[in-house]
């Protein structure tokens, strides 16, 4: 059998509970690094898993937009099926895929908006079709037809011709504040590495390592 290889064409390293960064961020800081450095398609994609009051779950993908000692933002429609699950119950749970490096990333916890200010600084980077596209989309509502969407976003491309794009007040971001971590590595005959991170009440992050 040959063994497995990542796509910067070395061997996987071993993933140890003794040698990994003592800070989560900074081993996802240089796990992202590496996704980057391997070319990997849309490496701050994500799944945003959620649900309701009551158990029932759903998931979708996203895209990680920033991440710091306050946790792993993404910016959404409020008014969203996800949005109205995070009002229910403000918990989520994140998954992160390196498919050509072999490594997935698990983060749990609760689940706060960002603030007005962060939220606006991020829709003023957007092209202005996706600014647009924030108002003319009645996310996770049943609609007609697509030309619902396209007439919407003609006439909204119209009204602000030559004018900034207001934030609506039903879109903005989130921020999940990780508990737990899980990074992965695949390794062969899939004894894979499995390390968590829990983060404890007086500071600092427990490491543990798990069963494949």
């Amino acid at each position: 059998m040959v063994p497995w290889v990542d796509s910067i064409g070395e061997p996987p390293p071993v993933l140890s509970e003794d040698t990994v960064d003592p800070d989560p961020l900074k081993q996802f800081a240089a796990w992202f690094k590496d996704a980057l450095t391997a070319e990997e398609v849309l490496p701050e994609a994500m799944t945003v898993a959620t649900s309701t009051r009551s158990g029932e779950p759903s998931a979708r993908m996203v895209l990680l937009r920033g991440f710091d000692e306050r946790g792993f933002g993404f910016f959404t429609n409020y008014d969203s099926q996800k949005g109205r699950e995070l009002a229910e119950n403000p918990r989520a749970s994140l998954v992160v895929y390196w498919p050509r490096l072999g490594r997935q990333v698990r983060i749990g916890g609760a689940v706060v908006k960002q603030s007005a200010e962060e939220s606006m600084r991020y829709f003023r980077s957007r092209p202005l079709a996706s600014q647009l596209s924030a108002w003319a989309s009645p996310q996770s509502s049943v609609i007609a037809n697509r030309q619902v969407l396209e007439d919407a976003a003609a006439a909204l491309a119209a009204k602000y011709e030559g004018a900034p794009v207001p934030l609506p007040r039903h879109w903005g971001g989130y921020r999940v504040i990780p508990q737990t971590i899980e990074f992965w590595l695949h390794r062969d005959n899939r004894l894979h590495d499995r390390i968590r991170y829990t983060r404890q009440a007086r500071g600092g992050w427990r490491i543990e390592r798990l069963a494949p």
